[in-house]
């Protein structure tokens, strides 16, 4: 995967760092040449000086071919501003924004741009969007039997009500982040763009879970 970052902050860098060690290619954008430094000598990467919703800046660091973006700068507006730009002009729908202004959450992901508000930010968060491939274990019992794990979930549920999912997936789903805050669902509750959805699961159910959830739900 190609993923371009913009904001070479302490997030950025410690994302873009995160990426190429699990063997993804990165390009990180900035306005300050010298915030590169903070990739550290063995980043191996592309870094691109300029304005993260430019245009020509983000053909630079390869968005034509990138598979995910992350506005990680240290406004909110501009990050929104990138996000919106290589969704609604290049047409890469995986993109995540971090805000600094929890309360305008709701507004972005209004907009299908899931973002990630800073007080409640981990870089695992982001991370997991980016990637939205396989599950995530989150806990393992003592025994090893059971896991509770986040699951990437197929566009094509957004709007379906948690209960159902329980029911296609036979497994509990006990909790879901949204906004960046957690919550217990009812089986009413609709799962929503941008939603995190965790499942507790046998291991050996873990692979059937992955397969449903990776794919469009079935049509009856």
């Amino acid at each position: 995967m190609h993923i371009v970052i913009m904001g070479c902050g302490r997030v950025g860098a410690s994302l873009a760092r995160s990426l190429e060690k699990r063997g993804h290619s990165v390009s990180v954008i900035d306005v300050l040449q010298e915030s590169f430094r903070r990739l550290g000598p063995t980043f191996q990467g592309k870094t691109v000086k300029g304005v993260g919703f430019d245009r020509k800046v983000l053909e630079r660091a390869g968005i034509q071919r990138a598979d995910g973006f992350a506005a990680v700068s240290s406004g909110d507006n501009s990050n929104i501003l990138a996000a919106r730009v290589v969704r609604e002009t290049f047409e890469v729908h995986n993109v995540v924004a971090r805000i600094y202004d929890e309360g305008r959450a709701e507004v972005y992901e209004r907009l299908g741009i899931p973002s990630v508000a800073t007080v409640r930010w981990t870089s695992d968060q982001i991370l997991r969007r980016l990637l939205p491939s396989g599950s995530e274990p989150q806990w393992r019992d003592p025994s090893g039997t059971v896991r509770l794990v986040e699951v990437h979930v197929h566009p094509d549920w957004v709007g379906h009500t948690v209960g159902a999912m329980q029911a296609a997936a036979q497994a509990p789903l006990p909790f879901l982040l949204r906004f960046g805050v957690g919550q217990v669902p009812t089986e009413s509750t609709v799962f929503q763009d941008g939603d995190l959805l965790y499942a507790a699961v046998t291991n050996d159910g873990v692979p059937d879970l992955e397969h449903l959830f990776a794919n469009p739900p079935a049509k009856h």
